[in-house]
């Protein structure tokens, strides 16, 4: 079978040549013969086009760049996906400006600034610039203050919804894709497609936020807080998101080159919501984006990385086809509880743990790959994959015995 057809058979309940092994790429340092030169510049980390449109890195990650991860991942025996990930538009009566405030005038810090003029009235956006560097591989602090970005949450001053007043003007900023941006989509996808059929490749589209939008747009807590004390104003927010969200996905949708929608989840845990607000605010938008992806042919993505034992079974029930993820070591979920929680209800992707090939210890790896695939392989709804990414201090030894152990295991 090629990864495309192990995949999608693996997404149906329908059993494959053997278990897909995927992984997700934010930084990996891969060794020096899978690297690459493109234009003068020595490419040597891989990324993901999912974070297109969201996160700056030390070096430009191409489209070029995707294709020559999957084919270095394929030459490994590992599958993977191309992802795209779906653009949005602005209001075009928007204005904004930038700035730059010096440290000591308003915060010991210098603070980037942001100042919007939207038709709902001004809106400010500042963050503190720390500077520091995050390291080799990271992404990095951008120079100005996007409207979606995980730097702002714990260096926000003025976050973009500091008050409830603020959220009318969130329908402005972020709004369903224009002409202009579905122009861009069928452009990207033109070039995805005849590379995605030569070497039969999976597409994945990026076309949700969810709560991770609410959790960029007001912080952590303040999100809490308005979902008790303001409900109406914080569900007309999670509205905002939500109506977006659908026109981002169904542009997805609507094109036959992508074979599966995915929606971020990495704020929408029980790390941040009780069962009783989850219920409230996000699963109806949740069932919504199902409806529209089924009625289209393609499979449901969704991220949650923690609380899956609790939440997990509200996703199966909203029409979600692929959960990632199970992760053994920061959600603490088995592989064994999962089965008897989702049994073969749901496509489930996990197992292991980058922080496990942090360790290199090749038993524990061998341990965690032999016990996922001969529990969970035999419902022909598993894929074996390291939780959540592979990161810049992901080592790659640890990789390596990662996948001596699928193939062994196999």
């Amino acid at each position: 079978m090629t990864s495309k057809e192990r995949l999608k058979a693996t997404w149906n309940g329908i059993k494959s040549d053997r278990v897909p092994f995927t992984t997700w790429c934010f930084g990996v340092k891969p060794r020096g013969s899978l690297t690459w030169t493109r234009n003068g510049e020595h490419i040597e980390r891989w990324y993901s086009l999912r974070m297109e449109h969201l996160h700056t890195w030390h070096q430009a990650w191409t489209l070029e760049d995707e294709f020559r991860r999957v084919l270095a991942w394929q030459s490994l025996g590992v599958d993977d996906t191309i992802d795209v990930s779906i653009p949005w538009s602005l209001n075009l009566e928007v204005m904004w400006k930038d700035g730059t405030i010096s440290a000591g005038v308003e915060d010991a810090q210098p603070l980037l600034v942001r100042e919007y003029k939207t038709p709902s009235g001004n809106l400010r956006h500042s963050v503190r610039k720390t500077g520091e560097d995050p390291g080799e591989g990271w992404v990095v602090q951008p120079d100005h203050v996007p409207l979606f970005e995980d730097f702002n949450i714990p260096r926000g001053v003025d976050h973009a919804v500091s008050s409830i007043e603020d959220v009318p003007k969130i329908q402005h900023l972020y709004q369903s894709p224009d002409k202009a941006a579905g122009k861009w989509f069928k452009e990207r996808m033109e070039e995805i497609q005849p590379f995605a059929q030569k070497n039969a490749i999976a597409v994945q589209a990026w076309s949700a936020f969810g709560m991770d939008g609410v959790i960029w747009l007001t912080g952590v807590e303040p999100a809490v807080y308005m979902a008790i004390d303001h409900p109406t104003s914080f569900g007309k927010l999670v509205d905002t998101i939500a109506e977006t969200d659908y026109g981002r996905t169904e542009l997805a949708c609507k094109h036959p080159g992508v074979d599966i929608v995915t929606q971020r989840g990495w704020y929408c845990s029980t790390d941040f919501w009780s069962p009783k607000l989850f219920d409230q605010f996000q699963l109806s938008h949740i069932r919504n984006l199902a409806k529209l992806i089924h009625k289209n042919g393609k499979k449901f993505g969704f991220v949650m990385t923690t609380g899956v034992e609790v939440l997990g079974s509200r996703l199966v029930e909203a029409g979600v086809d692929v959960l990632y993820f199970i992760d053994p070591v920061q959600d603490n979920l088995s592989v064994s509880r999962a089965l008897e929680l989702f049994g073969n209800s749901i496509t489930l992707v996990g197992g292991t743990n980058s922080i496990s090939l942090a360790v290199q210890d090749k038993k524990l790896i061998d341990d965690q790959v032999k016990e996922s695939m001969d529990i969970l392989g035999p419902t022909h709804r598993f894929i074996l994959h390291p939780v959540d990414a592979l990161h810049p201090d992901t080592p790659w030894e640890g990789i390596e015995m990662l996948i001596e152990s699928y193939k062994e295991n196999c």
